[in-house]
């Protein structure tokens, strides 16, 4: 799986990658590592890793474990694993995940809803007699 930090992207560590010349409408169905640098206009659902480039735009929502923003993104993300925006990325929609990381710089603009996780639960306090 490629390093969603801020850095250069090699193609080469995807399986797929939405070229920036190519405008993509509908429901994109995805099982494998997925690089978009182009637009994207509908529903995007994917079982792995799916990053947005900087300069993409997607107007569409998104269902995938790992989602990385980059780019332009109106739409809900919805990630089972972790939401990751970079300094650059923007996000107008909801999140839903279990672990999300906003670099300073980002742009969110809507709720996150955090799901449950796999970190021990908070205690409540004892209560004083």
């Amino acid at each position: 799986m490629t390093e969603s930090r801020n850095e250069t992207l090699d193609e080469t560590d995807f399986d797929i990658v939405l070229s920036n010349d190519i405008d993509f409408s509908g429901t994109a169905r995805l099982e494998k590592p997925f690089l978009a640098r182009g637009k994207i206009t509908g529903e995007i659902l994917s079982t792995s890793l799916l990053v947005i480039d900087e300069y993409a735009v997607v107007d569409a929502n998104i269902t995938a474990p790992h989602v990385v923003i980059r780019g332009a993104v109106k739409g809900n993300v919805n990630a089972s694993e972790k939401v990751h925006i970079t300094l650059t990325g923007k996000l107008q929609g909801n999140i839903t995940t279990t672990e999300i990381c906003l670099e300073a710089g980002c742009l969110f603009n809507g709720r996150c809803s955090m799901t449950g996780n796999s970190s021990p639960s908070v205690q409540e306090p004892a209560s004083k007699l």
